[in-house]
């Protein structure tokens, strides 16, 4: 019967995740944080202005996830509905599913078949989101930029630190979506020069960004995709990419690295930022690094994931590349792997 009633939760999932999030968005939950000792239904309707009939839908099915309680005729909050309201790192998830991967998961065995994302469609007629971040609707896009910024904006400072330890003259970040991690580190650093490489959309974003804090002179940029098959220029003693390679399938993965490595100077080293899942201290962030990925598969482009340390060291040896060190629980659930040129 357990394995039946587990079965079941996963049956009736989407209802369950949809009716908890109008429980959230629609105040309920609000409302029943604010009476500790628990309040009636009819209280409740008062506080909400919502019927008896959508109250009872909603509590019902929030109370079969543990997210409500009913004693005595009046309705609690349980810790896990207080994560649900108060929680950011569940809102921010809970929004990203909703706003970004809801409609387009209705296709992911499409998207699996064709190798496409074919859930895309929705929101543009784009290959892949990348080009199409800065025109997606307002709800989707924010929840996008707030779920990647989330993630990697924790580790920012630990990060700035790991590669200015390095004691770069010359650092080339790619893939950097709006130039926060350059930002930080020209902050942090008089002495680096600092070049940021991204497709031409996302530098269009970047560049606003740098010039509204007059790091526009600080930072340079290079329009570029890092699949066109034409070489880096310039020699970096360090490259630096986060949240980048989980962008890409394995054979891509290997093309990028290969094309970063032809652009190191001697001794250069390429600092690697992601979300392992296989490198996490607790469940819950293997849980929420493993189930983003079907979110590339029908949203992003079709053929890639979240990375293991297993698939991803395997990708910088075939790039011809070596992993030097790691360091493991940066910001919420962030692994550096330093890779160099082999001795």
């Amino acid at each position: 019967m357990d394995a039946c009633y587990a079965a079941q939760r996963i049956a009736f999932g989407p209802v369950v995740f949809q009716a908890c999030r109008v429980l959230r968005d629609l105040g309920v939950l609000h409302e029943l944080h604010r009476h500790s000792a628990g309040v009636t239904l009819t209280a409740l309707q008062s506080g909400t202005d919502l019927s008896r009939y959508a109250l009872k839908l909603l509590l019902e099915s929030g109370m079969s996830a543990d997210v409500v309680r009913l004693e005595d005729e009046r309705w609690h909050l349980t810790r896990t509905g207080w994560f649900l309201l108060e929680d950011e790192l569940t809102r921010i998830n809970m929004d990203f599913v909703h706003h970004v991967n809801y409609q387009a998961l209705f296709h992911l065995d499409r998207s699996i078949h064709e190798e496409r994302p074919v859930g895309l469609a929705a929101f543009g007629d784009w290959p892949v989101i990348y080009p199409g971040l800065s025109s997606l609707p307002a709800p989707v896009r924010d929840s996008w930029f707030r779920f990647d910024h989330y993630y990697s904006d924790a580790a920012i400072d630990q990060a700035c630190a790991t590669v200015l330890a390095e004691h770069p003259r010359k650092v080339l970040e790619i893939g950097g979506n709006t130039g926060s991690f350059s930002m930080a580190l020209a902050a942090a650093s008089d002495d680096a020069a600092i070049t940021l490489l991204d497709l031409p959309e996302q530098i269009a974003l970047a560049k606003q960004r740098f010039a509204a804090h007059a790091l526009d002179g600080r930072i340079g940029t290079v329009a570029a995709d890092m699949l066109d098959g034409k070489p880096l220029d310039g020699e970096y003693d360090l490259i630096w990419m986060s949240q980048f390679l989980d962008c890409f399938g394995q054979a891509d993965i290997v093309r990028v690295l290969r094309k970063a490595r032809g652009a190191l100077a001697r001794n250069g080293s390429i600092l690697i930022m992601e979300p392992l899942w296989d490198r996490q201290r607790f469940e819950v962030s293997a849980y929420c690094i493993i189930n983003t990925s079907p979110y590339f598969t029908v949203m992003a482009n079709g053929c890639s994931k979240m990375s293991s340390f297993t698939d991803l060291q395997r990708c910088i040896a075939d790039a011809g590349l070596e992993v030097g060190g790691t360091r493991d629980g940066l910001g919420i659930c962030q692994t550096i792997l330093r890779c160099r040129q082999p001795a």
